[in-house]
């Protein structure tokens, strides 16, 4: 039995282990945490809808439940040539290995005076301690009379060299959660909610009348607006920009663009220029057919407004399965390309509703949905969870 590898216990991963047990092979799957963070749900964790441990899914059972083996260790190294992964206190050899290890952050100056929904998971309790401490202050602000608003910045950055690693959409969504928990504590007055990212129409891969929509729905919300300059670094109060122009911050949320996973700058595979592992339409690693790769540390090919999210990466997964296992039974004809899975799809939360954004090479569009959006995001997060576990049946493509 051929045994895989594989290197990474996020979305990619997971979905790749399951799907190779699935095809009869021998996996064991390498996480450097004894759980999967589920960031989709996690937005809700600052404002306390749902607990942190209610965004963890426990890859023990996982494994039980889907046969496959799990290694909790940090990966130090891997040796091409001799087809083993060093991990902290042991070795795994291997016949083919899959990367499915996320990718690395770029670091502008400052970024540790911010906070980050999408970077480490315990990231989403730092955010919530912080922001309850806001909501202390602005009560007793608000007892006293106080008029100087408390203020947060939210925002993301760019990676010019691949602008598919952005990732915007979580931080809209924990910026109007943000709103409507302070709407429902009437503090709206006290606290101050901006908006910032260098680029001149972030969200612009939504659809492209995105960015003006979203700039006149914060309009209405009273959240500020700051795009299109460069952002110089991060201080303790804020956020500086390369016009001079100063952001006022009690706290600054920031989600860091994507870059290259650290491993992989001395793991001897190709490489784009912003550090992603470059494969084929079929997940193959370019010049490799042993290695694969999935996820956030693949360079993605395809239309400009592609973006690295879970849904792709867990389609990544099966592709991943599906092609090792046409190649095993003799029928490379069969294998799937990862490309027409390329598609803009989230249901973007805002606290008491919605908006589903689709996009692919034919269409885009946003769809408000009030509390039905809230609700079904909910529930994806209650079918996710249970589905992924065995106690409920797999919706086809989800």
């Amino acid at each position: 039995m051929k045994k895989v590898v594989v290197l990474g216990g996020g979305f990619a991963g997971v979905e790749a282990a399951i799907q190779l047990r699935k095809r009869g092979f021998a996996v064991t799957l390498v996480s450097d945490r004894d759980y999967l963070f589920i960031y989709p749900i996690s937005i809700w964790v600052p404002t306390g809808g749902i607990s942190w441990d209610d965004a963890c899914q426990p890859l023990a059972p996982l494994a039980a439940t889907h046969g496959f083996e799990l290694v909790v260790s940090p990966v130090k190294s891997f040796d091409l040539d001799g087809k083993k992964v060093q991990l902290a206190d042991s070795e795994l050899a291997y016949d083919t290995l899959v990367l499915a290890i996320g990718s690395g952050k770029t670091k502008p100056p400052g970024v540790e005076h911010t906070l980050s929904p999408c970077g480490a998971p315990e990231g989403s309790i730092a955010i919530r301690d912080r922001y309850q401490e806001i909501v202390a202050k602005a009560k007793a602000h608000k007892a006293s009379g106080e008029t100087e608003p408390l203020r947060i910045a939210c925002g993301f950055g760019g990676n010019p060299l691949d602008t598919s690693a952005v990732r915007g959409g979580p931080m809209f969504e924990v910026l109007f959660n943000l709103h409507h928990h302070l709407k429902q504590q009437g503090l709206l007055e006290q606290v101050k909610l901006d908006f910032f990212a260098p680029m001149p129409d972030p969200a612009k891969k939504m659809a492209d009348d995105a960015p003006e929509k979203l700039r006149k729905w914060m309009g209405e919300l009273n959240i500020g607006w700051k795009a299109g300059v460069k952002i110089e670094r991060f201080d303790a109060d804020g956020v500086r920009f390369a016009d001079g122009t100063t952001l006022p911050a009690d706290l600054t949320l920031f989600i860091a663009a994507g870059t290259g996973h650290p491993l992989m700058k001395t793991s001897g595979l190709p490489l784009s220029e912003a550090g992603f592992v470059k494969i084929d339409q079929h997940c193959k690693v370019e010049g490799r057919d042993d290695v694969y790769a999935a996820g956030d540390v693949a360079a993605l090919e395809g239309p400009p407004w592609k973006a690295k999210q879970g849904h792709l990466a867990e389609a990544m997964g099966r592709i991943i399965a599906h092609n090792l296992a046409a190649i095993e039974g003799g029928r490379p004809d069969a294998q799937e390309s990862y490309g027409p899975h390329i598609t803009i799809l989230c249901v973007m939360d805002t606290g008491n509703g919605a908006t589903f954004v689709y996009r692919d090479a034919k269409r885009s569009f946003m769809l408000p949905a009030p509390i039905v959006g809230h609700w079904a995001k909910q529930a994806w997060g209650t079918y996710w969870k249970k589905s992924k576990a065995g106690k409920m049946p797999r919706i086809p493509g989800m």
